[in-house]
């Protein structure tokens, strides 16, 4: 790829470190938590949930301002800075010597987890020309494969060999690592040509924006039609209504088991977190430098591709999460042989997606995505056909290689499909708006899959709920199938951002 800079891939080798380490963290958590458990005195289920929950939430409620800030005051700076603060939190929670404190360092933890996602991929997208934006994006997502294949394994490992802190101190030298060599490497060069432009320069007020080649302009009232010099005013009231909106809504999907769905508290978290977000969105119409651009939501791949990271997170999340726990208790395997036969359908996921991005700058992603949503389809229908409460480690690896390829070409091909037309000067706030509403639709995937699930008296029974599960992943999937088969727009934009 001779029209691709020496330091374009050099910011891939960064981001990709950077999202392996964080994706590594998210795989490995869950084999910690009984020693966790163990260790710390006064640990309850109920607090104990939280060491999930607290990143999740709090990564969820910062992705806005994170992107916000990467477009105005530097993509690499707020990046190399969320590393730093992931760091930080990681020393913290492999040191913690209460529930609190761990809870806490967690949280610190997604501050940073928060400023590495959209700063990252805007650095990787403003570093390759839009002609490879598919290959760069497939790498990028292959790293994620590789550390849910590895991630339960080598959880395990550090845990039988050390304890449970060094499933967060592992974090800290890779962290540092990526950390010395971002600040050489990484630059906000993009960011600083768009504040040259100025509020007259290209996708400005004044310049062209964007085309969707029907007639409909994305420059005034659309994409670009604040200016993309870094406007330093902060919408002070937006900033709260947003972050405070998204986590309680993330607060309230993640505790409805625990609280009861009809409970006053679920009811209250959603409605008052729905009336946030309403006000927030209504707000950014009026106000000259929002937290998020409503216009980005005119481009129909940008929306379509949000539509289709809440199939797909519905179709993915509630077989991969639950499964673990069906393998144990149904089928009655240890932890160790559990993670190493679900690491089969990420290591296909790890080998497909980079293959998938090349392919996807020739032919687009809509017809990546469809055959991946036909993959996935299909394992889920051979899982409900076959899978029994019998253990069958081929039955299940034929299924978990159909879902790997739709992994594959699925987790990258949709970020790839959101920002395909997504001006440059907005990379990072439409990376912050998709990796919030993914972030909700994971949350809600899991939620609906164990609320499915219940607490089954039985194996035969057991089996009876994985398999409604089952069904709903298998319809995610298929309409995953029509919206990239079908109404997902095959031609790019014209551009001039």
């Amino acid at each position: 790829m001779k029209d691709v800079p020496r330091s374009a891939w050099l910011t891939l080798a960064v981001v990709s470190v950077a999202v392996f380490m964080v994706s590594m963290e998210l795989t490995i958590i869950s084999l910690a938590l009984p020693s966790i458990r163990d260790a710390l005195t006064g640990t309850t289920p109920a607090t104990l949930s939280w060491v999930v929950n607290a990143y999740s939430i709090v990564v969820a409620a910062l992705l806005l301002l994170s992107g916000w800030l990467a477009d105005h005051y530097g993509r690499g700076r707020v990046f190399c800075t969320g590393l730093a603060v992931f760091t930080l939190g990681s020393l913290a929670a492999g040191a913690s010597s209460s529930i609190t404190m761990l809870i806490a360092a967690r949280a610190l933890q997604a501050i940073g987890g928060s400023m590495q996602y959209p700063a990252g991929m805007a650095l990787l997208l403003a570093a390759f020309p839009r002609g490879r934006h598919q290959t760069a994006i497939g790498i990028w997502g292959a790293m994620g494969g590789l550390a849910a294949a590895i991630g339960p394994s080598l959880g395990a490992l550090l845990i039988q060999a050390f304890n449970w802190r060094a499933v967060f101190f592992v974090n800290v030298p890779v962290a540092i690592a990526a950390l010395i060599v971002g600040r050489r490497v990484l630059t906000d060069s993009q960011a600083e040509s768009d504040a040259k432009a100025g509020p007259g320069g290209k996708g400005g007020p004044g310049g062209s924006g964007v085309s969707d080649g029907e007639g409909v302009s994305m420059d005034r009232g659309g994409v670009g039609d604040r200016g993309t010099g870094r406007d330093s005013r902060v919408d002070v009231v937006g900033v709260p209504l947003a972050s405070f909106g998204v986590g309680i809504v993330i607060l309230g999907i993640v505790q409805g088991e625990t609280w009861g769905w009809t409970s006053a508290a679920t009811i209250v978290a959603f409605v008052l977190g729905a009336a946030m977000i309403a006000a927030f969105a209504a707000r950014s119409l009026r106000h000259p430098a929002p937290l998020f651009d409503l216009g980005l939501l005119r481009l129909r791949s940008y929306s379509l591709g949000n539509l289709g990271s809440l199939f797909f997170s519905m179709a993915f999340f509630s077989l991969l999460v639950p499964l673990p726990s069906f393998i144990q208790d149904v089928w009655g395997w240890s932890v160790m042989s559990t993670g190493l036969a679900l690491a089969v359908g990420p290591s296909v996921s790890f080998l497909v997606s980079p293959q998938a991005g090349r392919i996807a700058d020739r032919v687009g992603n809509s017809p990546i995505l469809s055959v991946g949503a036909v993959c996935g389809a299909a394992g889920m229908l051979w899982l409900l056909a076959v899978i029994t409460e019998e253990p069958s480690l081929w039955r299940l690896l034929v299924g978990m290689v159909l879902v790997g390829v739709a992994a594959g070409t699925g987790f990258a091909q949709l970020v790839g499909a959101a920002l395909r037309d997504v001006p440059s000067q907005r990379f990072a706030m439409a990376t912050a708006g998709r990796t919030t509403f993914f972030q909700l639709s994971v949350a809600l995937a899991i939620a609906v899959s164990f609320t499915i699930i219940g607490s089954p008296d039985n194996p035969a029974d057991a089996l009876g709920v994985y398999k409604i599960v089952w069904t709903m992943c298998a319809l995610g999937y298929i309409c995953n199938l029509v919206v990239f088969g079908v109404a997902y727009p095959r031609n790019r934009l014209k551009s001039t951002a």
